[in-house]
C-alpha cells in the first residue's frame, strides 16, 4: 500500500505562484511514476504533469508547459509541482497519483494510488 498526501494549495491572484507537495509513505519503492492531475468543477480529471522515479523524464500537459515544473526529492519521498504564472483556468482540485509500472500515461485508470487532493483557486 502507498499513502499520498498533497499540500500547498491555496488562493492566489492571476500571475502568482504556488508549490504543491505530494508526500508518499508505505511501499514507495513501487512508485515508478508520480503524476499530478486536476479536476475543475463540472469537468473530468485531467493530466497535468508527471515525473519518473529515476532522475529522468518529465511530461506536461500543453496547457501548463513553460509555467509548471515537476520535481522530486527521493530522499523525502516527495514530489513537487511548482506552478508559476497562474491563470484563473488553473483553478481546480489538484491530485497526485502513482503507478507501479514504468512509463508516463495520461489516463487516470493507469494510476494505482491517489491522494485526497488540494484546492487551488486563482482569481483574476
Amino acid at each position: 500500500q502507498v499513502q499520498l498526501v498533497e499540500s500547498g494549495g491555496g488562493s492566489v491572484q492571476a500571475g502568482g505562484s504556488l508549490r504543491l507537495s505530494c508526500a508518499a509513505s508505505g511501499r514507495t519503492s513501487t512508485n515508478y511514476v508520480t503524476a499530478w492531475f486536476r479536476q475543475a468543477p463540472g469537468k473530468e480529471r485531467e493530466f497535468v504533469a508527471a515525473i519518473s522515479r529515476s532522475i529522468g523524464p518529465t511530461d506536461y500537459a500543453n496547457s501548463v508547459k513553460g509555467r509548471f515544473t515537476v520535481s522530486r526529492d527521493n530522499a523525502k519521498s516527495t514530489v513537487y509541482l511548482q506552478m508559476n504564472s497562474l491563470k484563473p483556468e488553473d483553478t481546480a482540485v489538484y491530485y497526485c497519483a502513482t503507478r507501479s509500472v514504468p512509463g508516463v500515461v495520461y489516463t487516470t485508470m493507469a494510476y494505482n494510488y491517489w491522494g485526497q487532493g488540494t484546492q487551488v483557486t486563482v482569481s483574476s
